[in-house]
């Protein structure tokens, strides 16, 4: 049998504020793990997610919320942190499956999990979990499968820690999973999804717009799972 994980040891867990990286926090804890949270302002137009996030990590136990200030921002190249590049509006499932986004961050998971490997260095962590998800998703590149292997070998390979025999495993707990059985799977472990926020373009208020594919996608994952979604769209977004 595995060697199961005490509330001695910790993880990094990779916090957005949405519903996947609030779902993979709880699971984390559930797992056994003092959590981590990590966070990053990086220049993004949702920077309401942050919120989001400190609420999360607040009702999910975590033992520390990190944001962390990157630039990323001032490299463009996205929908998310480039104000001249629309968010795509109103995509169907088929269209969302095909081709890569304008909301995709060039590079912003191996990023993140490059500072999620130093912040479990610097933690003496034993698990990095991230929320990354290849079923119900929008089509980015680093959120499938292989390449969350291809870096577990890099982190196998790149730290003091795993030299020693000690390095933190990569968890990516919902890799397979429909948004459906994610929203499941965290109702079950008590997250409290009032609390998240999934909308790539929310207005100043907060509120979500109903119509961005993270949006369309957390409500048809709510829809799937016959679960009431209690985000707040604006007016044209539904409830």
């Amino acid at each position: 049998m595995a060697e199961q994980p005490s509330q001695e040891r910790g993880a990094v867990v990779l916090l957005s504020g949405g519903v996947d990286s609030a779902t993979a926090l709880a699971v984390a804890v559930r797992d056994g793990y003092r959590c981590h949270a990590l966070s990053f302002r990086y220049g993004q137009r949702h920077a309401v997610e942050l919120e989001a996030a400190r609420r999360v990590a607040e009702s999910l136990g975590a033992v520390r919320h990190t944001v962390l200030a990157i630039p990323l921002g001032e490299l463009g190249g996205s929908a998310l942190t480039d104000a001249s590049i629309e968010v795509p509006r109103d995509r169907s499932q088929d269209r969302m499956s095909k081709g890569i986004p304008a909301t995709y961050v060039p590079a912003r998971n191996t990023i993140f999990l490059a500072f999620a490997l130093a912040f479990a260095e610097v933690t003496a962590s034993d698990a990095i979990y991230v929320g990354v998800n290849a079923v119900d998703y929008s089509g980015y590149p680093d959120c499938r499968p292989e390449y969350v292997e291809a870096f577990r070998r890099l982190a196998a390979l790149a730290t003091r820690r795993a030299v020693e025999g000690r390095g933190p495993s990569i968890v990516a707990p919902l890799i397979n999973l429909s948004k459906a059985d994610i929203i499941r799977t965290g109702t079950e472990l008590g997250v409290d999804y009032s609390l998240t926020m999934s909308c790539y373009d929310p207005d100043a208020e907060g509120r979500a717009c109903g119509r961005c594919d993270s949006c369309r996608l957390r409500k048809k994952g709510f829809e799937e799972a016959g679960l009431p979604d209690p985000a707040v769209y604006r007016e044209g977004g539904h409830a």
